[in-house]
């Protein structure tokens, strides 16, 4: 319940200011499913990292969360989704830093396209994307830590203040 009213607020309520200092980043990511196997991309570009998150990223002005997410989706995979309902809000800082994102994640289904290892994300982020079944998730790591239970469960949940790693 609190995370439905959660993102009703950010929905309907009154605009915020948008200093980079002050405010948090707003990002969208999506769930996808298929064949009993969640999607994931590399979190960090450039083998900075081993951590594995949902695809998605920033919101742009005059575009509706929906169509930021497929933008986003298409941008590091090549896939086209249709987006589904929101189930999950996690929200992310820096502790030492002033770094704060609120990232709302979509349920989504493939469309059209499919993996393909020559697609090339035009950011220069994502350069490994790849399908995980359930059991796998247990040996790599991943953001945030509810994913697993949300990517397979109806439920929506609200994720606080988790500090962001590399």
């Amino acid at each position: 319940m609190v995370a439905v009213a959660y993102f009703a607020t950010l929905r309907h309520g009154r605009p915020m200011p948008m200093s980079a200092s002050k405010s948090p980043r707003l990002a969208v990511r999506a769930l996808i499913l298929h064949r009993n196997r969640l999607l994931l991309v590399n979190a960090w570009g450039n083998g900075v990292s081993d951590l594995w998150t949902a695809p998605g990223g920033g919101v742009e002005r005059g575009s509706s969360l929906p169509e930021n997410l497929a933008r986003e989706v298409h941008e590091e995979t090549g896939l086209e989704i249709a987006v589904g309902a929101p189930c999950l809000v996690n929200e992310f800082h820096d502790p030492t830093g002033s770094f704060h994102q609120v990232d709302i994640y979509f349920r989504a289904s493939i469309l059209r396209g499919s993996l393909n290892d020559n697609w090339r994300d035009p950011e220069g982020v994502v350069t490994e994307r790849r399908f995980f079944a359930r059991g796998e998730l247990g040996t790599i790591r991943l953001k945030p830590d509810s994913l697993m239970t949300v990517a397979w469960d109806e439920s929506v949940i609200y994720d606080p203040l988790e500090p962001i790693i590399k």
